[in-house]
């Protein structure tokens, strides 16, 4: 089951609706009392309330904005979560590099607060680069949605933009290297799984186009990962309480080496198997205020 937050013609409001090949069923929220994507996600089951739910007459996708898939959530991160994202991480900083050795094999993961909903962009929508920073990189992820009673309901595609010459100058400046305006992609909607499929099935696929040329190409799958999706949201929920829920991108497999970053006028696609490709232009200015 997948649902999808959207807007049918300019001037609307936001709409929920399920995906069925190449059109948008809408939800009838109202009639359940319901009013956004984030109650369906709350429900006891958020795919049998997303398929009996009153539905309208099918919309075809082409007519419609997508949303990124969120509310009010928090976005969260986890880091070194791969071998491959260790060894990046140490490549950037070789004060930080036994901080990042370690805790690739710790008990207790990396979370780090990654954006509010004001900071996350959907499908087609433009993501940044800092304009103060040279060495930046989409990080691919396979992204948890979860209810406020910790549960994995779902999942949708991260990109997880990181500038990499800021947190390799320094660790301690993570959050800037990672947290700015239109730092977090989310979408293009969401897959509703209980339970999530086997990590072998869930394959992870990142393109980056320059110009209408390929200039970097990669996949990996959760198969990969060195720790568990439960293990990260019980970690993650240990200490914190989120009353509307939370997004987990669960760190990536792919980064592109040193002599490679994002220009302004990239477009970066990301492919999660079961879920689909959230795509983004990127553009690297000051924010708009």
């Amino acid at each position: 089951m997948i649902i999808a937050k959207y807007l049918l013609g300019e001037g609307s409001t936001a709409a929920v609706g399920r995906v069925e090949q190449d059109k948008i069923v809408p939800l009838d929220l109202a009639a359940m009392g319901m009013q956004r994507l984030s109650d369906v996600l709350e429900a006891d089951d958020p795919a049998a309330t997303a398929r009996d739910a009153p539905a309208g007459q099918p919309v075809p996708i082409t007519d419609v904005t997508l949303l990124p898939p969120i509310d009010a959530q928090e976005v969260w991160a986890a880091g070194v979560t791969y071998r491959r994202s260790q060894t990046a991480r140490m490549e950037e900083s070789e004060a930080a590099a036994s901080c990042y050795d370690r805790v690739y094999t710790a008990d207790r993961p990396e979370l780090f607060f990654k954006a509010t909903p004001a900071r996350v962009r959907g499908h087609d929508q433009p993501l940044r680069i800092r304009y103060d920073s040279q060495w930046n990189v989409p990080e691919p992820e396979i992204t948890l949605v979860i209810s406020s009673r910790m549960k994995i309901v779902g999942y949708t595609v991260g990109n997880d933009m990181s500038s990499r010459d800021i947190e390799g100058e320094n660790p301690l400046y993570l959050p800037q290297a990672k947290c700015y305006d239109a730092c977090a992609g989310l979408g293009p909607w969401i897959t509703l799984a209980d339970p999530l499929p086997a990590p072998d099935q869930i394959g992870v696929h990142l393109r980056i186009r320059r110009d209408g040329d390929v200039v970097f190409e990669q996949q990996t799958s959760a198969a990969a990962m060195a720790r568990g999706f439960e293990d990260l949201v019980g970690w993650l929920g240990r200490e914190n309480f989120f009353p509307d829920g939370v997004f987990l991108m669960t760190g990536t497999g792919i980064v592109p080496d040193h002599t490679f970053t994002l220009h302004d006028g990239d477009v970066v696609d990301i492919s999660i198997q079961g879920v689909g490709t959230l795509t983004n232009p990127i553009v690297q200015s000051s924010p708009n205020r």
